[in-house]
Parts: structure tokens; sequence; C-alpha cells
């Protein structure tokens, strides 16, 4: 907590010493009007930055949606909505998910590609996706597989070392137009 409270402090200090400099610079070289203005974008500037991270799951929008699915070759024809989006990180970690409303048509489309897939399984329990290659320096590894309620396209992707790797999944439920996206950055 200590941690949050000082970089919250670092980061206010160090936005009002640019907004105040913005001001005071220009100020000091006989441009006082100039220097009202350039404060005034530069601490607009980071009072929207700040507002944008504040209210991020307020401001996702079909286009991000489209943009997260398509990394993972998933498209979707039809028009959607969007039920829920949510996202949380931590020191370290980061946790984005968001389900979707889709049209039937889309459901069979994005179902048949799942099940066209080479490394379709079809009423198996997956095995653990991050335990089948080196968590930072191996392959990027993918798995379509079926439950009894979902199919599922799970992708793995390691980033580095010192970097967190990419694990994203999208659920397709049988009986309902529902796609749920799973982006997991520990």
């Amino acid at each position: 907590m200590l941690i949050y409270i000082l970089a919250f402090l670092f980061i206010f200090i160090a936005c009002s010493g640019l907004t105040f400099l913005s001001y005071w610079i220009p100020k000091k070289l006989g441009f006082k009007k100039a220097g009202i203005i350039l404060s005034t974008i530069v601490g607009v500037f980071f009072i929207l930055l700040a507002i944008s991270d504040f209210f991020e799951d307020e401001l996702f929008s079909k286009n991000n949606a489209r943009e997260l699915l398509s990394k993972q070759e998933i498209s979707l024809k039809d028009d959607f909505e969007i039920l829920e989006n949510e996202s949380m990180s931590g020191i370290g970690d980061y946790y984005h998910t968001f389900t979707l409303k889709i049209s039937n048509l889309d459901k069979n489309r994005i179902i048949s590609e799942i099940k066209k897939t080479t490394n379709f399984t079809s009423d198996t329990i997956a095995t653990d996706i991050t335990k089948s290659t080196d968590y930072y320096e191996g392959e990027k590894v993918t798995q379509n597989y079926e439950t009894k309620d979902e199919f599922i396209k799970e992708l793995f992707e390691p980033q580095g070392e010192d970097y967190a790797p990419t694990w994203r999944k999208i659920r397709i439920n049988k009986k309902e137009n529902i796609l749920i996206f799973e982006d997991v950055d520990e």
C-alpha cells in the first residue's frame, strides 16, 4: 500500500512540476500569455490521461474488442453487444476480461473454425497450456478444445525473461451466443 501511495505522490509531483514549468519558463522569458496557454494545455493533458486510465473499463469500445479478438484470429462479421468488461492490475499482474453477445452466425462460424484446427481435441480435459513450454523463453503454444459447455481457443506466448507471457483464452458458450475473452499477464 505504501508503494502505491509513494508512486501516486511521485506522479502527482512530476505532473504538477511539469505544468508549473510550462508556465514559469515562458513567463520568465516575457511571454506570460504563452505560459498560461501552454500550462493549461499541459495540465488538461495530464487530467485527461488520469481520467482515461481511471475510466478505462467504461471507455472500452467494440473496436477494442475486435482488435483483441483479431490477435487470436477471431473476427466478428455481425454486430455484437458488450455485456461486461473488466480489467484489474497490480504490481506485475494484469487481468482483462470481457463478455460479448454475438450473433448465431458468428458463433457457428467461430466454432467451425476452432473445430477445423489441427490441434482440436473434443470432450477432453485440456492440459495446462502454461506448463507445456518454457514460461519465459519457450515457443508460442495454441490449444483448441471442447468442454461440456464451451469451445475454447487458448494462446500462450512467452515474451522473454523479465516480461509477463501473453496468455489469452476465448470461450464460446454452446447454449447461448456468448463469447468470453480473458487476458492474463502474471
